[in-house]
C-alpha cells in the first residue's frame, strides 16, 4: 500500500513537472515568439511625418481625413522605413479602413503595381480601434524616397480622425490572454494525446470511474467552446444585457431580446404568433399581384411584379392559396418559440436555440459512443474514445450551423441532436432488462426528427440492423413481451406520423406534402423534379472537391464551381469536399478488411451492418439534398455525421485487431493522430472565414482583432 502511494505521487509530481513545462513554453511563446514585432522595433528612431500632413487640422492636434482629402503623399523623404505607425483617435466609431501603400526605393524608381508575373502592394486593413493593426512593416529595398498612403476607399465611413504618422516606430509589448490560453490549450492536447499518454492506458471497461471523469471534463470543453464561438457572433444573437450587446439592451430588464437577420428570420417568430390565434399562416398577407400571378413560383417573373409595383413578397416561404406558410420543421416552433412567445410576448432567440440544440448533441453523441464502446468492444482506450469523439463533434458540420445559429441551422441541428439521444436510448434498451420505456423514448426521438428535418429519418433504418436478430431471427417478436416492446418501437412512429400529417393537411391538403415545393425562392421548386444531371456535381461538391486556399489568415477561400450541367444549379458558398477536407475518413477506405475482421470474431452482426447502412445512407441523403434543394454548405450537417460515425466504428474494430505492442498499432495510432489533426484544423479555419452575414460583415473591427491575434508576424 505503501509502495503503491509513492508511485500515485510519483506520477503526480511527474505530470505537475510536465504541465509546468507546457506552460512555460507558452509563456515564452507568447512573450518572445508572438511579440517578435516588439524586439525587431525596439531600436527603430521614431521620425514624425506630422509635419508633411496635408489633411484638416481638428482641435487636440489631431487631423481629419475627408472623401475628398484623403491621400498622403511625400517625396524626397531620403529616409530608411521599416514600419509606418497609423495612429488613429480611438474616440471615433470604430471600422476597418483598407490603406494602400506605395513607395519607391533603390529599386524601384516609381510606384509599382499588379503585373502579368508580379504582385504589387497588397491593401493593408487597419482597425480604428486595434492598434496592433496599426503598425504596418514594409519590405524595402535601401532608402525610400517618395511615399504614398491613400486612406479608405468608396465604403469607408469618413471623416477619419488622425492623430499622428510616423515611420519607424517602435511597437509596445502585448501580453494577449486569450491568445495565450490557446496556445495553452492545444500544448496541453497535444500532450494528452501523444502516443505515451496515459490516456490510452485507462480503459472505458476496465477503468469505468477514470474513463467516465475524462469524458465527461472533455464533454464540458467542448460545449464551453461551442458556447463561446455562437456568442462571438454578436449580431447573431439576438440577446442584450448591459454588458452583451449593450447597444440593444433596454436599460431596464437583465436581459432584452431583439429581432436580429431582417423579416425574413423570424418565420418561426411569426408562426408561433399565428398558432395563438388558431391559424397555421403567417399574418402578414400577399401582394395582390403575387395572387393574381399564373405562376407565382417564378422568380424571374416576380421581380418583374416587384420593380413595377414596388411591393417586396417574403422569399424563402411557403406561399399556397393566398397565404404564406413556413415549410420548415414545426418542432422547434412547439418546443421554444411557442411556449416563449406565450410566457415572455417576445420572439424567442433563435441562436439560444441553436446553442441549446449544440449542447445537447454533443453530450447525446457522447453518451451514444460510450455505449457502443462500452457494451460492444473490449478494449477502446480514454486515449482512442477522445480523439474519436472531438472530430465526431467539431467536424460533422456542428460548427458551421454554430457560426450561423438561424433559423436555417435550428431545425438541422435539432434533428441531429434528436438523433444521437434517440440512437443512445434504442441502445439503452438493449441491455435493460425493461427495454419497452427505453424504446419508447428512443423511437420518440427518431420519429420527431421528421418535424424538424425529414432527411433524417434515413437514420431510423439502424433500427434493422440493431433489432433484426432479436425480434425476427429469434422470433422474440412473437412472444407477448416482444410484442409489447416491439409496440414501443412502432407506436411513436406512429402518432408522430398523425400529428404530421394533420398538420400538412390542414395547410396543403396533402398528408404528405411539408411545402417545400411551394417555396417562394431561387428556383421554381414546383417544377424542380428529379434530374440524373445534377448528381455529378453534387458528388464533386460534396465528396471529392479539394478546398481552396490563400495566404492570408484563415488561409481558406469558397471553391469555385463550374459545371457542364444545362440548367440551373442552386449553389451557395462550399469549402470543398469531406473525402478531401476531412482526411480522417480515409479510414472508410479500409472498410472491406475490418468488417471481414469482425464478422469473424463476432456472430453477431449489429455492428458490421450498421456501419454499411451508415456509409450507403450518407451518400443517398447528399444525392437527395442535391435534388431537393441544391448545394449548400449547411447541408453538409445531414449527412456527414454518418461517415464520421462509421470511421469511429471502424477504429474501434481496428484497435480490437491490431496487437497493441506491435509497430502496425503505433503507426496507425500516430496516423489516426494526424488525420484528426488536420480534419480538425479545416474545421476550424472553416469558422473564421469572412462570409457575408457574420460577425466579419456585421463587426469588421472585432474580427479584424482575431486577425491580429494570428498573424502576429505582420
Amino acid at each position: 500500500h505503501i509502495n503503491r502511494h509513492r508511485e500515485q505521487v510519483s506520477k503526480g509530481l511527474k505530470l505537475a513537472r510536465n504541465v509546468l513545462v507546457i506552460v512555460l513554453i507558452a509563456l515564452f511563446l507568447e512573450v518572445f515568439l508572438f511579440n517578435i514585432n516588439h524586439y525587431r522595433s525596439s531600436g527603430y528612431e521614431t521620425i514624425s511625418l506630422d509635419d508633411e500632413l496635408t489633411f484638416t487640422e481638428t482641435k487636440g492636434e489631431s487631423y481629419r481625413i475627408t472623401a475628398a482629402n484623403h491621400l498622403f503623399e511625400i517625396h524626397d523623404l531620403n529616409k530608411e522605413v521599416k514600419n509606418i505607425h497609423i495612429e488613429f483617435d480611438q474616440a471615433q466609431p470604430a471600422q476597418v479602413v483598407p490603406i494602400q501603400i506605395n513607395f519607391t526605393d533603390s529599386a524601384h524608381e516609381s510606384y509599382f503595381y499588379d503585373t502579368e508575373f508580379t504582385a504589387g502592394i497588397p491593401l493593408v486593413d487597419v482597425s480604428t480601434n486595434n492598434w496592433q493593426s496599426q503598425y504596418i512593416y514594409l519590405e524595402t529595398t535601401g532608402y525610400v524616397d517618395d511615399l504614398r498612403i491613400d486612406f479608405g476607399d468608396s465604403e469607408t465611413l469618413y471623416p477619419l480622425v488622425l492623430k499622428s504618422l510616423t515611420i519607424n516606430a517602435p511597437e509596445p509589448f502585448f501580453f494577449n490572454n486569450l491568445r495565450f490560453m490557446l496556445v495553452l490549450g492545444v500544448l496541453l492536447l497535444i500532450y494528452c494525446f501523444r502516443p505515451k499518454s496515459a490516456i490510452y492506458r485507462i480503459f472505458i471497461v476496465k477503468h469505468e470511474r477514470k474513463a467516465k471523469a475524462g469524458i465527461i471534463a472533455t464533454m464540458l470543453v467542448e460545449i464551453a467552446l461551442v458556447s463561446s464561438f455562437i456568442l462571438m457572433g454578436s449580431n447573431l444573437v439576438g440577446v442584450a444585457t448591459s454588458s452583451y450587446n449593450s447597444g440593444s439592451w433596454d436599460g431596464k430588464s437583465p436581459v432584452t431580446f431583439f429581432e436580429v437577420g431582417g423579416d425574413n428570420a423570424q418565420q418561426y417568430a411569426e408562426l408561433a404568433k399565428s398558432m395563438t390565434r388558431g391559424e397555421l399562416y403567417l399574418e402578414e398577407e400577399p401582394p395582390e399581384w403575387l395572387v393574381k400571378m399564373d405562376n407565382p413560383y417564378d422568380k424571374s417573373a416576380r421581380d418583374e411584379f416587384k420593380k413595377a409595383t414596388g411591393e417586396e413578397p417574403l422569399f424563402d416561404v411557403a406561399y399556397y392559396d393566398g397565404h404564406y406558410y413556413v415549410y420548415f420543421g414545426v418542432l422547434p416552433v412547439l418546443i421554444f418559440y411557442l411556449p416563449f412567445y406565450l410566457v415572455t410576448g417576445a420572439n424567442f432567440p433563435t441562436a439560444i436555440g441553436v446553442l441549446i440544440c449544440c449542447i445537447l448533441f454533443i453530450a447525446g453523441c457522447t453518451a451514444l459512443l460510450h455505449r457502443f464502446a462500452r457494451f460492444h468492444f473490449k478494449r477502446v482506450s480514454l486515449g482512442l474514445f477522445l480523439l474519436l469523439q472531438i472530430p465526431l463533434i467539431f467536424c460533422s458540420g456542428t460548427l458551421y450551423l454554430a457560426k450561423f445559429p438561424t433559423f436555417y441551422s435550428l431545425p438541422i441541428i435539432m434533428a441531429l441532436a434528436l438523433v444521437v439521444w434517440g440512437l443512445y436510448f434504442w441502445m439503452r434498451g438493449r441491455t435493460s432488462k425493461r427495454a419497452g420505456k427505453w424504446y419508447l423514448v428512443g423511437s420518440l426521438c427518431m420519429a420527431l426528427v421528421v418535424a424538424c428535418r425529414p432527411q433524417f429519418l434515413v437514420f431510423s433504418l439502424l433500427a434493422f440492423p440493431l433489432f433484426w436478430r432479436k425480434f425476427i431471427t429469434s422470433r422474440y417478436i412473437t412472444t407477448r413481451k416482444g410484442m409489447r416492446e416491439f409496440a414501443c418501437l412502432v407506436l411513436p412512429y406512429m402518432i408522430v406520423a398523425l400529428g404530421v400529417m394533420a398538420y400538412n393537411y390542414a395547410r396543403f391538403g396533402s398528408p404528405t406534402n411539408f411545402g417545400a415545393n411551394y417555396n417562394l425562392t431561387l428556383n421554381d421548386m414546383t417544377q424542380r423534379g428529379t434530374v440524373f444531371g445534377r448528381f455529378f456535381p453534387a458528388l464533386f461538391a460534396y465528396f471529392l472537391q479539394t478546398p481552396s486556399t490563400d495566404a492570408t489568415f484563415p488561409w481558406l477561400l469558397p471553391t469555385p464551381f463550374d459545371t457542364t450541367y444545362i440548367g440551373q444549379t442552386v449553389k451557395e458558398v462550399t469549402f470543398g469536399g469531406i473525402f478531401m477536407c476531412l482526411p480522417v475518413l480515409w479510414v472508410l477506405f479500409f472498410s472491406k478488411r475490418l468488417l471481414s475482421f469482425r464478422i469473424r470474431q463476432h456472430e453477431t452482426r449489429t455492428v458490421a451492418g450498421v456501419i454499411l447502412l451508415m456509409i450507403v445512407a450518407g451518400f443517398v441523403v447528399a444525392l437527395l439534398d442535391a435534388q431537393m434543394a441544391g448545394i449548400l454548405q449547411r447541408y453538409y450537417a445531414d449527412f456527414t455525421f454518418l461517415f464520421l460515425a462509421a470511421v469511429v466504428l471502424l477504429c474501434f474494430i481496428a484497435n480490437e485487431a491490431i496487437d497493441h505492442r506491435s509497430v502496425t498499432y503505433k503507426v496507425c495510432q500516430h496516423v489516426l493522430m494526424v488525420l484528426v489533426a488536420i480534419s480538425l484544423f479545416y474545421s476550424m479555419l472553416m469558422c473564421f472565414v469572412p462570409e457575408t452575414g457574420w460577425l466579419s460583415e456585421a463587426y469588421p473591427w472585432a474580427y479584424q482583432n482575431l486577425v491580429e491575434m494570428v498573424v502576429f508576424w505582420s
